[in-house]
């Protein structure tokens, strides 16, 4: 190998080393253990005016989904999202082709609780079924259109 090759080689190094030295850190999924998941109807004020999930100008149940949320990172966590199934009391989905359910802003660390506002059609009956809840969310604000400034 000439000198010009291994020259060109070990700049090559130099900069691969020094890339991994000053590499951001990345703000990678964390993920979220919910449990004790319930709902209840919303109260009148929050419920005014919905409409129902698929956008159409039908009427609609307002419900909060809470429960508990577990964050082991030792940090807060951002912009969480809810994925999971509901279903109505036929078992039907109450919402069909969407896994997402929600966001969580902020989740500190350790345990604590949340809620969540979805809308089902009046046509679905009750009791509602949560099946399948999962959140996964960043050590860092990915969404800012959440927070006016």
């Amino acid at each position: 190998m000439g000198f010009r090759a291994l020259f060109i080689t070990l700049i090559a190094c130099c900069f691969w080393i020094f890339s991994l030295m000053f590499a951001p850190t990345a703000d990678a999924l964390t993920k979220i253990k919910l449990s004790n998941l319930s709902y209840q109807k919303c109260p009148p004020e929050l419920g005014e005016g919905i409409v129902s999930s698929d956008g159409a100008s039908q009427e609609a149940n307002c419900f909060l989904v809470s429960g508990r949320a577990k964050n082991g990172s030792g940090k807060t966590l951002y912009d969480a999202d809810v994925f999971g199934r509901i279903y109505d009391a036929n078992n039907s989905p109450v919402m069909q082709n969407r896994g997402r359910i929600g966001t969580l802003e902020e989740v500190p660390p350790g345990k604590s609780n949340f809620q969540i506002r979805i809308t089902v059609p009046t046509v679905q009956p009750e009791p509602l079924k949560l099946d399948k809840f999962k959140a996964s969310g960043f050590s860092a604000r990915v969404r800012p259109y959440y927070y006016d400034d």
